[in-house]
């Protein structure tokens, strides 16, 4: 692989501010690419489909939607808390997929990664509103990567838990002894991943090496402990 497998590829990356963000845009960067760092909301309906028009040409998008997880017990948690959930990270994903899609189909080629949580692939006490956002996410990547991979554009997710991030991980959290324990008990790595090893994985997955690639949610987790 060339030191810059992404030189000349224009990649479109949604809440570039927050979770995975900044990292990503930095290695994808250094790796050649364009990064066309996006910090809208995403909330109102009609927002992806002006800002993908206002970006151009886009040969990746990679929807990176994050808020701070809810923690409400399930028979605790409201309706509110669910459609804002959904909102943030549910809503705006194929309202982006339709808006980049029209023009990776006419070119036949083109990648789509999602971000997601691996709280989607096993039960978490406290997170069932969340868990099942992210699942959402998951279902559509897989569902509309069989549509489109004849397109020639590859859709494919990450499902991501103890990565280092400051939505999700924020350094207090980090520096207590009882999540240091927890680390210890549930992560065989012994520690987070790191933003520049997940920016990495997801900048080779953006890559024309992983054009073999379609529909698949890769776990990128440290390691989890069977229980």
């Amino acid at each position: 692989m060339s030191h810059q497998p992404l030189a000349g590829k224009r990649i479109f990356i949604t809440h570039a501010d927050v979770f995975m963000g900044p990292t990503l845009c930095k290695v994808l960067t250094e790796q050649g690419a364009t990064v066309i760092a996006d910090t809208h909301s995403l909330l109102d309906k009609d927002e992806p489909a002006a800002l993908i028009e206002a970006a151009g040409d886009i040969d990746i998008l990679i929807a990176s939607l994050a808020i701070p997880a809810p923690t409400s017990l399930a028979i605790e948690a409201s309706d509110q808390e669910w459609a804002h959930t959904f909102a943030h990270l549910v809503d705006p994903l194929p309202r982006l997929c339709r808006a980049v899609l029209p023009q990776m189909i006419e070119r036949q080629a083109g990648k789509i990664l999602v971000v997601g949580s691996a709280s989607a692939l096993r039960g978490i006490k406290r997170a069932s509103t969340y868990s099942a956002a992210r699942g959402a996410q998951l279902a559509y990547a897989q569902s509309l990567a069989l549509e489109v991979a004849k397109e020639g554009v590859q859709v494919n997710a990450i499902a991501q838990n103890f990565v280092d991030n400051p939505t999700y991980f924020p350094q207090e959290v980090q520096q207590m002894p009882a999540f240091q324990e927890r680390l210890k008990r549930e992560v065989p790595l012994g520690r987070l991943v790191t933003m520049e090893e997940d920016s990495t994985f997801i900048a080779y997955l953006c890559s024309d090496a992983a054009n073999c690639f379609v529909g698949q949610v890769f776990p990128v987790c440290g390691g989890w402990v069977n229980r």
